[in-house]
């Protein structure tokens, strides 16, 4: 029989560039006005908020730091789902005809 065995690498610090880079495009696609140019800011932002949530699940932390990383996953997971809803938002307003 054949056994695998899983090594999990646990990171001691995230990185900060990417904890800032998910917020700016968070903030982008919110703040974006060109509706040609939303799903897009959307899609960027939603990816950014994914790879920062596998990068928190690997980072160690301990006290404060830990009540910080378990913030911020919560803070992703608010940011994904208004982003869910923007989305729909934008979905719904393209497919209804345009008002003349």
């Amino acid at each position: 029989m054949l056994s695998l065995t899983l090594t999990i690498v646990r990171y001691q610090n995230p990185t900060p560039v990417v904890a800032q880079e998910w917020r700016a495009l968070y903030r982008a696609a919110l703040y974006e006005t060109d509706r040609q140019s939303l799903p897009l800011r959307i899609a960027d932002a939603e990816r950014a908020i994914v790879l920062r949530g596998r990068e928190l699940f690997f980072v160690v932390g301990q006290g404060e730091e830990a009540e910080l990383l378990d913030e911020e996953a919560k803070l992703l997971e608010d940011a994904l789902y208004a982003l869910r809803a923007l989305r729909n938002c934008v979905q719904l307003r393209t497919r209804e005809p345009e008002a003349a």
